[in-house]
């Protein structure tokens, strides 16, 4: 038997440090947090997807009392954007969120093991890395894959 150790890199910085596109990213998902539909949770998650054609695509997370029957923002965003751009590529995603006393989170937080498939998917389908950008109140996760959130996912085999 031999350990294999499986390192994410990651990047902690300030918003001051992020360039105009991973500001403006950050910003419309942190502005989608307050789009969420979360009277159950109470924790609102935005999400904002840069394409290739240069649109930022939005979304927030929709519960439903009829749980699981909700989705995230991430998905919300990524089904949308596909849906209404099918060939264009996903390029970046910043992911913020709020908690139950409305406060932004402190620390950033990362998609559900869902999102994450969904999101590997079409990194998979433009055939290059989107950028991760998980913002808290005070640091920014900047992550340079979707692959490097999940280093054992479950790919298709062609």
């Amino acid at each position: 038997m031999k350990q294999i150790d499986i390192n994410i890199p990651l990047i902690s910085a300030k918003y001051r440090e992020l360039d105009a596109t991973q500001r403006d990213l950050v910003d419309k998902a942190r502005a989608m947090t307050r789009h969420s539909y979360a009277p159950y949770s109470k924790f609102h998650v935005g999400a904002a997807i840069l394409l290739d054609n240069g649109e930022i695509i939005t979304g927030s997370n929709q519960e439903n009392v009829a749980y699981p029957s909700g989705i995230c923002a991430e998905r919300t965003a990524a089904f949308y954007a596909h849906s209404r751009y099918p060939e264009a590529k996903f390029k970046a995603i910043a992911i913020a969120a709020r908690d139950t006393s409305g406060h932004e989170v402190a620390t950033p937080i990362s998609p559900c093991g869902a999102c994450r498939q969904v999101l590997l998917e079409y990194e998979q389908l433009a055939g290059t890395d989107a950028q991760v950008l998980l913002a808290g109140a005070e640091d920014i996760y900047i992550i340079p894959s979707i692959h490097s959130l999940m280093p054992l996912a479950f790919v298709d085999f062609d």
